[in-house]
């Protein structure tokens, strides 16, 4: 045994044993009786779910599984109306430590101020459960005839851009007893515009002195209504917060009419007197947003835009512009007035690349191509193919140590997360899971996830593995689940099975419980009404859009879904890929537009920065899922065919490139490869990306 595994494994040990000593290790039973186990719990806890004591004669044999506490809470929880306080005191006092109870309590807390039984409320309250908890406590300070200290009571409460209903009657006795002074409200307006929120700045008027509310009517105007705010603006006296509400509505109004926004500007610029870095913001919103309609004058905007008004993004949509027209020059020149911080990024390393080869500097071409083919990522994969080389991929493996997987298992509340996935609880497993390795180390965490992987339950790793040294643990931060059957469905569906997983591994990250703002749902984020249509079109069988979170059924019709996508557009898995994110009606706008450009240019030039980064973490993933199923990979240039040109899936006599690991300096993974933490929620197919999301 190598030294490091050695001291891993004493290390574990000494985990599981100060588990063992603390006399919290619950016996693990046999295959069968957990079988069982499982089986009982999720009746009872469907009937639990229902409230009353029926799930109590169902509970036989369960009063030593590790999920029991869960069936008393769920029927409280559903009886929440009539449980008294001694009720779930005596579950507390129980269980007073594990997340069923924190629940319990906090939505007890809520049931006692419905009820305005404030004496029981106070009783039972605890602070740090939330911002609407804490204004249902301030209430009851208010029910016992207590005034409030602004310093004490509403400080920390008013640096929050919004707030729940149940602080308004808080924030009217504030007002009532003169805590809410002109200066203490502007202070929060502030925060409120910062934050985006013109609900709180128009809930504010009502507060401050009649002289002073229409300037916080026109801040709340310019975020709701940019447009009516930059009219208004022209009879607007020329004050300090008249400038900062028509700067808002410039710059809002900008995003979504940016000639509008010009003509107000025009006006406006003339009537009142902006301030230097006030007119450095409108001039940049107006030079970016007409760069991301790609105006005739959209380039010459960036260019003579004041450095004082420059930002990353006008700077990047500069070369953006540039690579729309095939302005080669200036696409280099535009790169080269980034910061150095900036031009370091590996899309403008492959871009720097492109525009050398165009202008005839092939030998500057070439080091700066090799320079961009050392980073695993899209661009660098790009950059590798000019330069007919191997992808750069630095696999790490990661095995299991019995005595790290004892560790793991020792720790309750790893029991209780395993066996709330075993049972079909994904989102209490996820909760059990961070509160039992929220101080883990990091041993602890990989022994953890390779457990979890073995499972099955693969989003552990996405979300653990998302930087430094773990991303490079490959196999399983990109999982091959047979048992979903995505593999033969895409065969089936007559699609590449990699870009499938590529598509499934961005749009989920392999939670089949992710579930979008607009009700995308599972593995490959369908729509329920969309999967219907699917599911018609393609003679399957369609059971509710809950079916949509059973892997195989999202599977199946995911991989259909993207078919129907491949076909609108000659089969190419770049443009079906943008498809899915944007909306096929979007991408053929574009296509209208700038259907000329090369694959890798018109990807840069989606106005979309999340469609942008979609198609190319796609493309990327798909290289990955590739050699993941085949040790060797597709180029990743004839997976991104011209515009027009029917594509073909590549099959077992297409060439195959190899990956191999660069020398250590620049072995790192590109910030590409990573899954942001936030995945949770990721993005519908077909979405209606607004206009707010371009560029930024």
């Amino acid at each position: 045994m190598a030294p490091h595994a050695s001291r891993l494994g004493r290390r574990l040990l000494i985990v599981a044993a100060c588990w063992m000593l603390a006399g919290m290790v619950v016996a693990q039973p046999d295959d069968a009786t957990l079988a069982s186990q499982r089986a009982a719990f999720k009746q009872a806890y469907a009937a639990a779910s229902q409230g009353g004591d029926r799930w109590r004669a169902l509970v036989g044999g369960l009063q030593d599984y590790v999920l029991y506490p869960y069936l008393e809470a769920a029927s409280l929880q559903h009886d929440i109306q009539e449980v008294d306080r001694p009720t779930v005191e005596s579950y507390l006092r129980r269980y007073p430590d594990l997340i069923p109870a924190d629940d319990l309590r906090r939505t007890f807390l809520q049931e006692l101020a419905r009820r305005q039984d404030w004496t029981d409320f106070v009783a039972m309250y605890q602070p740090g459960l939330g911002d609407t908890l804490t204004c249902d406590a301030l209430q009851a300070k208010l029910a016992g005839n207590a005034p409030l200290d602004f310093d004490r009571d509403l400080a920390t409460l008013w640096t929050e851009p919004s707030l729940p209903s149940a602080c308004d009657p808080v924030l009217q006795a504030a007002s009532e007893q003169g805590l809410l002074t002109s200066a203490r409200i502007w202070a929060r307006i502030d925060l409120a515009v910062d934050a985006g929120k013109g609900n709180t700045v128009a809930s504010m008027v009502q507060w401050l002195p009649p002289a002073e509310a229409q300037a916080a009517q026109n801040l709340a105007l310019a975020m709701n209504d940019p447009a009516a705010a930059a009219q208004a603006a022209t009879q607007w006296p020329d004050t300090p917060r008249a400038r900062q509400a028509a700067t808002l509505a410039l710059v809002r109004l900008a995003r979504r009419q940016s000639d509008t926004a010009d003509s107000a500007w025009q006006t406006l610029q003339t009537r009142l007197h902006f301030a230097p870095e006030q007119r450095d913001r409108v001039l940049n919103a107006l030079a970016v947003f007409h760069a991301t309609d790609f105006d005739d004058n959209a380039l010459a905007r960036l260019v003579n835009l004041p450095p004082s008004a420059q930002t990353p993004v006008s700077r990047e949509w500069r070369v953006r512009v540039a690579l729309a027209g095939q302005h080669w020059q200036a696409v280099l020149d535009a790169i080269d007035a980034m910061p150095a911080s900036q031009q370091q990024d590996d899309e403008w390393q492959y871009f720097r690349a492109r525009a050398l080869e165009q202008l005839g500097q092939a030998q500057q071409a070439r080091r700066a191509y090799a320079s961009a083919a050392d980073l695993s990522s899209y661009f660098g994969y790009l950059a590798a193919d000019h330069q007919h080389a191997p992808y750069a991929l630095c696999s790490t493996p990661l095995s299991a140590h019995a005595q790290g997987e004892q560790a793991v298992m020792a720790i309750p509340g790893m029991q209780r997360a395993f066996e709330l996935f075993a049972v079909g609880m994904p989102k209490p497993a996820r909760r059990e899971w961070n509160r039992a390795l929220a101080n883990a180390d990091a041993q602890t965490v990989r022994q953890a996830v390779i457990l979890a992987n073995q499972r099955g339950w693969y989003d552990r790793a996405i979300f653990a593995f998302n930087h430094d040294e773990a991303l490079h643990y490959y196999d399983l931060r990109f999982p091959l689940a047979s048992q979903d059957g995505l593999v033969p469905q895409a065969e089936q569906a007559g699609i590449d099975p990699s870009w499938a997983y590529g598509i499934l591994r961005v749009e989920s990250a392999w939670m089949s419980d992710a579930q979008s703002g607009a009700d995308a749902r599972g593995l490959m984020q369908l729509v329920p009404s969309t999967a219907a249509d699917v599911a018609r079109h393609n003679g399957l069988p369609w059971n509710g859009g809950n079916s949509l979170y059973d892997p195989a059924t999202n599977i199946e019709l995911g991989t259909r879904y993207l078919a129907q996508m491949a076909e609108r557009f000659d089969g190419s898995p770049w443009l079906a890929s943008a498809a899915y994110n944007a909306g096929a009606a979007r991408v053929n706008q574009w296509v209208d537009a700038r259907g000329n450009l090369p694959p890798d240019l018109f990807v840069a030039t989606i106005p979309f920065k999340e469609t942008r980064e979609y198609v190319a973490r796609v493309m990327y993933y798909s290289v990955i899922y590739d050699w993941r199923l085949h040790g060797a990979a597709a180029p990743i240039s004839t997976r991104m065919v011209p515009i027009g040109k029917p594509y073909s899936r590549p099959d077992a006599n297409d060439p195959r490139k190899d990956m191999t690991c660069p020398a250590p300096s620049a072995a790192a993974p590109a910030a590409s490869a990573s899954v942001p933490a936030a995945a949770s929620a990721p993005a519908a197919p077909a979405s209606s990306a607004s206009a707010m999301d371009k560029a930024h």
